[in-house]
């Protein structure tokens, strides 16, 4: 079986997905980081494919930027200089080819996230 990545974003604040947010996958190696792709997420708060597909599979060090004061401004909260939350990196390793989804939980004011299934 070959690995993938896939994400999940839920705007706990109004209990619904966060549709139309900016994820960009990197790709470390050392100090070196590399842009892998950039999603959307679709009306279900998913990425309509993988973030990172099983041909493009590799075990490794990742980063993702979930765009989430892009985001809240599009949703309507009502906007801070700065914004609490702006760009959310989460950093993490996959060590074996199986599936890592990575969701996060957001609201204005925290996030979290998990190793889903």
């Amino acid at each position: 079986m070959s690995g993938y990545l896939t994400t999940h974003v839920l705007d706990t604040a109004r209990g619904c997905p966060a549709a139309g947010l900016r994820i960009d996958l990197f790709r470390l190696v050392g100090e070196a980081r590399s842009h892998v792709r950039s999603l959307v997420t679709n009306a279900d708060g998913r990425t309509d494919e993988p973030i990172l597909p099983k041909p493009d599979f590799e075990p490794g060090t990742y980063e993702l930027l979930f765009h989430a004061g892009a985001y809240l401004d599009a949703s309507g909260v009502a906007p801070e200089e700065p914004r609490f939350l702006d760009v959310i990196p989460i950093r993490f390793g996959m060590s074996e080819e199986s599936h890592y989804h990575v969701p996060l939980l957001l609201s204005p004011f925290g996030f979290s996230t998990y190793r889903g299934s």
